[in-house]
């Protein structure tokens, strides 16, 4: 059963919680026939205002910036043998402002939640400067989280805090 929430934070910990065990997300992307093209990944997670926003370090490969050109509309997904799940439906978008890429680059650093991340230089010797470091800033409109135990789901969707 979907319980749909008016807040943010009435799953902000769940959502936590489960990135940060998850880690790796499966990032959806549409290409302009509609068909859906998916790949492994790491964003990392803040919440601002009382919203999550997410950052994927990454490269800009033909495909990806294709169909982000195409249609931003993305969806990220996370699931643990537990069946814990979180679904966010969002709209992703480049970044090239340097200083915003440098606060991608130290979430990524510090780990944003706890233990998600990892030191960008391994893939970007160049620091945030790289040519090759390239940042897409995510902006979830709908965030459903799924406990496995019982199968019990939350559902946040934008624009509808109270």
């Amino acid at each position: 059963m979907a319980l749909n929430v008016s807040s943010f934070s009435a799953l902000e910990s769940e959502f936590l919680q489960y990135v940060s065990d998850i880690r790796y997300a499966t990032m959806t992307t549409v290409d302009k026939q509609g068909r859906p093209r998916a790949r492994v990944l790491l964003p990392v997670w803040e919440v601002v205002d009382g919203q999550p926003v997410g950052w994927l370090a990454t490269y800009k490969t033909p495909v990806k910036s294709a169909h982000l050109a195409n249609n931003p509309h993305t969806t990220y997904s996370y699931w643990s043998p537990r069946q814990n799940a979180v679904f966010i439906d969002s709209v992703s978008t480049w970044v090239d402002d340097p200083a915003t890429k440098l606060r991608g680059w130290e979430l990524y650093r510090k780990g944003s939640p706890a233990g998600v991340g990892y030191d960008p230089r391994g893939y970007w010797s160049g620091g945030p400067t790289d040519p090759q470091y390239h940042l897409l800033r995510i902006e979830p409109w709908r965030v459903q989280v799924l406990r496995g135990r019982d199968l019990s789901s939350r559902i946040w969707t934008a624009g509808r805090e109270t």
